[in-house]
């Protein structure tokens, strides 16, 4: 099933879509955080109802603002760097012979449709579609074999940088992501049996229509359960995490001259199977 998150009389509601309909869930839960992935979301009841939901929950009408990210901010986002070799190449880095691991601050997390912030005295606001993994239950040196298990579903991730500040301002690459406004997540967490096969997913992503990144999860330098072992085995992962697998080529950093992001720019971008989002880039105030 598809979990999502919305915005309701000044308040976030946990949500539920089957089909292309949508319903608010918040009867049935407080909220889609480390608490609930805990607590095996699955084990209290939300698939002996599957069937029944439109007889049991009521159902909304919801677009756009609307939706927050379907996840609540969780412990931590870990991302992948350079998990693409054609985004390696672009970026004039070698390929990584181990996963690249940074942390996205959690206050970066926004909706899915609001608006990129240009952070004060940016000038290289970057691009990247990327898919996300949600972490379903507890996990530390985790096997690869059973690395999936730990796995709750996939969510449609755009991981903004700012270049200048992740590599032209000394130390880490976490200066340039962790900007507010920097991690609009989802529409959807799609639970990972509704999801064919998370090697084979088309990514794209438009600035102002067009087309930027267009590239597949095949190629993946380390596929997702590598990740997710390697990731368990440096930090535990707690439920509700996020690790994002990294962007495909076709970034504003690569091109010649570079691009980057200025107010007033549109992006909208998709994964198959889970969906599309859009935001607009404005200055900071």
């Amino acid at each position: 099933m598809k979990l999502f998150r919305f915005r309701s009389s000044g308040k976030v509601k946990p949500g539920i879509c089957i089909g292309n309909k949508h319903f608010d869930a918040s009867s049935l839960t407080a909220d889609y955080n480390e608490s609930f992935f805990e607590n095996d979301p699955m084990a209290i009841g939300f698939d002996s109802f599957a069937g029944r939901i439109s007889e049991v929950l009521p159902h909304i009408d919801i677009s756009g603002k609307q939706f927050d990210s379907p996840i609540a901010r969780p412990s931590k986002i870990v991302c992948i760097g350079l998990n693409y070799a054609s985004h390696a190449k672009e970026s004039k880095m070698e390929l990584p012979k181990e996963p690249v691991i940074f942390l996205k601050s959690t206050t970066a997390l926004c909706g899915p449709f609001d608006d990129i912030v240009i952070p004060k005295n940016s000038v290289k606001t970057d691009w990247e579609v990327e898919l996300a993994v949600v972490i379903g239950k507890k996990a530390s040196y985790v096997d690869e074999e059973n690395a999936l298990d730990y796995v709750a579903g996939y969510c449609l991730h755009n991981d903004v940088s700012e270049r200048e500040f992740q590599l032209e301002r000394g130390g880490t690459w976490d200066k340039g992501k962790g900007c507010d406004t920097f991690a609009p997540l989802g529409p959807y967490l799609v639970t990972k049996d509704e999801v064919s096969d998370p090697h084979n997913l088309r990514l794209w992503l438009k600035v102002n229509d067009t087309k930027m990144q267009d590239g597949n999860t095949s190629d993946f330098v380390f596929n997702i359960p590598h990740v997710v072992s390697y990731v368990s085995s440096f930090m535990t992962l707690l439920p509700g995490d996020i690790i994002s697998t990294g962007t495909p080529h076709g970034v504003g950093l690569g091109m010649t001259p570079p691009v980057y992001l200025k107010p007033g720019d549109v992006v909208e971008l998709g994964i198959d199977e889970l969906g599309t989002s859009k935001q607009n880039v404005v200055a900071y105030s």
